[in-house]
């Protein structure tokens, strides 16, 4: 479901933030720009009357839209350059499937994840050489390993608009590291109140687990994304290859280790949500009503925690092995291969990067932004509202891994759940490398499309009739 509101109002003047730098994410030759107009063109060049208005399409919540509703109505006022026509959809799948429909938004909204596939469609202009134009400080401006998730053979094929990393939601009455410090328990030092320990994090999770009172301590999602921090952080690999995968690496010596150190932990029965429990309510609403201590998330979850009546709640790193490591997803701003006016587009792209912009949609308090200094700022960290500790959110973008580009990460999950099921909540005693090993196999066939089993090699015997032996070695995959 999408809403395409037009906003068009008298143009006064010109709002475009223009800070002076090179484009510095990108290493390389630059290929030739798609259309030859673009160089041509200046950066606030007036466009053809045939071009219409700029149309952009974004995705939020509500507060989020209505946010970039005002933007827009600011910008149709004072632009000299053209007006914006702004295109609504609740989520980022409903973006995806409203661009992949055919009439893409000159300028719209992705989520990272969604970048494969429309590389392979050639429906993106590269931003890059645009938005130098227009002084965007890619160097200080923007949190770098954002923007440089958007890099693809040497160009910017969007421009990173907001990073979310993963972090822990403390419930700060259930983990009170006052109370558990008095009793010397292991509590984080609060001079790096950001970041806490594997030993540290256990001993909350001990603490918050109370069979008497129906408390729980944790709840980490059993999928290969909910596991990557624990494997990252312990110094191990989630793909064999970070640039083009073949397989997953769980069972790489590394990753087993962080797997074998994390786990002695996850897989504790008293101290994560039941099935029973998890069958009554979500991992979030037990988290709501008082009952987990610690939850995975995004900053996305805080004003829905905000709203709890009595819910008194911190965030804090995800646990750390041997360094700070955790996962999220960011988001861009990209302009369609077939946007009528690349440059308006880019004016239109440079306004919504710009301090002012940005600030008004982060008021809303669901998203970090990729732009710094505002990431910095009071309108981001909103010092006098939960959580206390809104810096972890910075602090952790520094720490966070950005995956290679799979176009098949939905179907790896899928395929990949019986089995993280296991390492995570399988009873009794774990064959670890067994398990590790199955979930590598499993990886292959989706990450790599020439991957042919052994047993399917043009080498094997089996089925020959001249060797009736090898059918019964060859095993059955």
């Amino acid at each position: 479901m999408h809403r395409r509101r037009p906003i068009r109002l008298a143009a006064v003047g010109l709002v475009v933030c223009l800070v002076p730098a090179l484009v510095a994410c990108q290493g390389g030759e630059k290929d030739d720009p798609p259309s030859p107009e673009s160089s041509q063109s200046s950066p606030t060049s007036t466009p053809s009357p045939e071009t219409g208005p700029v149309t952009l399409g974004v995705f939020g919540r509500e507060e989020e839209l209505n946010a970039f509703e005002s933007i827009v109505r600011d910008y149709n006022t004072t632009s000299q350059t053209g007006q914006v026509e702004l295109e609504q959809w609740a989520d980022k799948g409903a973006a995806l499937q409203g661009i992949e429909d055919g009439d893409p938004p000159d300028v719209f909204m992705i989520s990272r994840r969604d970048l494969p596939g429309l590389l392979a469609r050639n429906a993106l202009r590269p931003v890059d050489e645009l938005l130098d134009e227009r002084g965007v400080d890619f160097g200080d401006g923007f949190a770098r390993g954002a923007v440089q998730s958007f890099g693809v053979d040497a160009r910017l094929q969007c421009m990173a608009y907001s990073v979310s990393p993963e972090v822990m939601y403390i419930n700060t009455d259930l983990v009170d590291f006052d109370k558990m410090a008095r009793r010397g328990l292991n509590v984080p030092n609060p001079d790096r109140q950001e970041f806490w320990s594997l030993a540290e994090f256990t001993a909350a999770a001990e603490f918050a687990s109370r069979p008497a009172r129906g408390t729980r301590g944790f709840y980490v999602e059993p999928t290969v994304r909910g596991l990557a921090p624990y494997i990252y952080s312990g110094g191990g690999h989630v793909f064999d290859d970070e640039d083009d995968p073949k397989s997953l690496a769980f069972s790489d010596g590394d990753t087993r280790d962080a797997l074998e150190r994390s786990l002695a932990v996850l897989r504790d029965a008293q101290l994560t949500l039941t099935d029973g429990q998890l069958k009554k309510a979500s991992p979030q609403e037990w988290f709501e009503r008082g009952k987990l201590g610690i939850l995975a998330g995004q900053r996305d979850l805080v004003p829905g925690l905000r709203a709890v009546p009595g819910l008194n709640f911190d965030a804090i790193s995800m646990p750390v092995l041997d360094s700070a490591a955790t996962v999220g997803d960011i988001t861009g701003l990209c302009i369609s291969a077939d946007a009528p006016d690349p440059q308006a587009a880019a004016d239109v792209i440079a306004d919504l990067i710009s301090d002012e912009a940005v600030q008004k949609v982060v008021s809303a308090g669901f998203m970090v932004p990729a732009n710094s200094t505002v990431a910095g700022s009071d309108a981001f960290l909103q010092p006098t509202r939960a959580p206390a500790t809104s810096t972890v959110f910075n602090a952790s973008i520094r720490g966070m891994v950005i995956p290679p580009l799979v176009g098949t990460g939905h179907r790896l999950e899928m395929a990949e759940s019986d089995l993280i099921e296991q390492l995570l909540r399988s009873p009794g005693e774990l064959d670890l490398e067994a398990v590790t090993e199955q979930i590598d196999e499993v990886s292959r066939p989706i990450l790599d499309p020439d991957y042919v089993p052994e047993s399917e090699s043009p080498g094997s015997t089996e089925g020959s009739s001249e060797s009736p032996s090898s059918t019964e070695s060859s095993g059955s995959d």
